[in-house]
């Protein structure tokens, strides 16, 4: 396969995964409500997007790289407002 559609591929698979954080982040900011979401769950998805994104540096993938940054700030988001707004 050309190296051009593996790296389409990426893109499309990164923008669809990234793109689906977007309207739970902006529910939660809206909202402010995060009791049904999973502290435990988005404590381990946000410590493995940074390992995501520290692989994607070192490969040197842009794809990766990307998605990665965007869903790290997404769901940053998201798991800093459910410690805010929903403390133990």
């Amino acid at each position: 396969m050309e190296r051009i559609s593996v790296e389409i591929v990426g893109y499309v698979g990164a923008f669809m995964t990234t793109a689906a954080f977007f309207p739970q982040t902006w529910k939660v900011i809206r909202t402010r409500d995060t009791r049904s979401i999973s502290l435990a769950m988005y404590v381990l998805f946000t410590s493995g997007i940074c390992f995501w994104l520290v692989y994607g540096t070192m490969i040197e993938s842009i794809p990766v790289v990307i998605a990665n940054a965007i869903t790290l700030v997404l769901s940053s988001t998201i798991l800093f407002m459910k410690i805010k707004e929903d403390p133990a």
